[in-house]
């Protein structure tokens, strides 16, 4: 799943290309991928309108098209964007496509997870997860005093507390991994035993690590944006390899198919049983 650095660049890539173009063709080989509130036929309504600046609302792309109209993207786990010569060979796994007079960007998707909206501005209060979620997980101006109140209704363990984007929107799976081990806190442990101490270690973490992660992302990942750049990841998908802190072997579990890596030396408390 794209995360929100991933986003962040692929946002600002796609605005340096797309932002102000006009539509000339559209196709959807797929055409149920797209929740169509605002018209019957998509491709249809979607052809002739201009792009806009393209936003992001957590883990969503936003794809303002002029005059009114929409087009909301949240990839979940197997969705991708590609931007691409009209020329590129075309992926199977293609569902749509908004074509310029010199490119294409295309919406690809492995399992069909993908959750598309096509909507008119004042339609985007029905999409819910677009406003029910928390502060923005790269937003500066939250405080440490505002994360800890946001966090004290949430008493499970500390991973799973920061996935969740009613608390924090933005980070997925791969990056909580990351954000723990930097504050050198395990994913197991429960928030309501974490002291203010190791709190403030993980709000210090994420900027860290995500500013971190942008640089890295953005250097590597374009003009490929359909792909993920994650070799460079600390421990997430590491396990079994040293911990490259203090050399001892990173340890991972696959519970409900999601990879947790983190490394027991550097992060201890709340294991569970071998």
């Amino acid at each position: 799943m794209p995360e929100i650095l991933d986003l962040e660049v692929v946002k600002d890539f796609l605005n340096e290309r797309i932002a102000g173009r006009k539509i000339v063709r559209a196709e959807a080989p797929r055409p149920w991928i797209v929740r169509s509130l605002a018209a019957d036929d998509f491709v249809a309504d979607v052809t002739g309108r201009t792009f806009g600046k393209v936003l992001r609302v957590g883990k969503d792309l936003l794809f303002p098209l002029d005059p009114d109209r929409v087009l909301v993207t949240n990839l979940m786990l197997t969705g991708h964007l590609q931007y691409c010569e009209a020329s590129a060979r075309r992926s199977k796994r293609l569902f749509f496509l908004l074509g310029l007079d010199d490119g294409e960007l295309r919406y690809l998707d492995d399992r069909q997870m993908g959750l598309i909206y096509y909507v008119r501005p004042d339609q985007l209060g029905e999409i819910k997860r677009l406003t029910d979620q928390g502060p923005d997980a790269l937003d500066a101006k939250l405080t440490f005093d505002e994360f800890k109140a946001n966090i004290r209704p949430y008493t499970g363990e500390i991973k799973g507390v920061l996935a969740r984007g009613k608390f924090l929107s933005g980070i997925g799976n791969a990056y909580v991994d990351e954000i723990l081990w930097a504050a050198r806190v395990s994913p197991f442990r429960k928030r309501k035993d974490l002291s203010d101490e190791e709190l403030r270690r993980v709000y210090d973490a994420i900027p860290e690590v995500l500013n971190e992660a942008i640089e890295v992302v953005r250097e590597r990942m374009p003009p490929n944006i359909h792909l993920k750049v994650r070799d460079f990841l600390k421990v997430h998908r590491k396990g079994g390899e040293p911990c490259p802190r203090c050399g001892a072997t990173v340890s991972e579990i696959t519970p409900n198919k999601r990879i947790t890596s983190w490394c027991r030396a550097c992060q201890p408390g709340g294991l569970i049983k071998n």
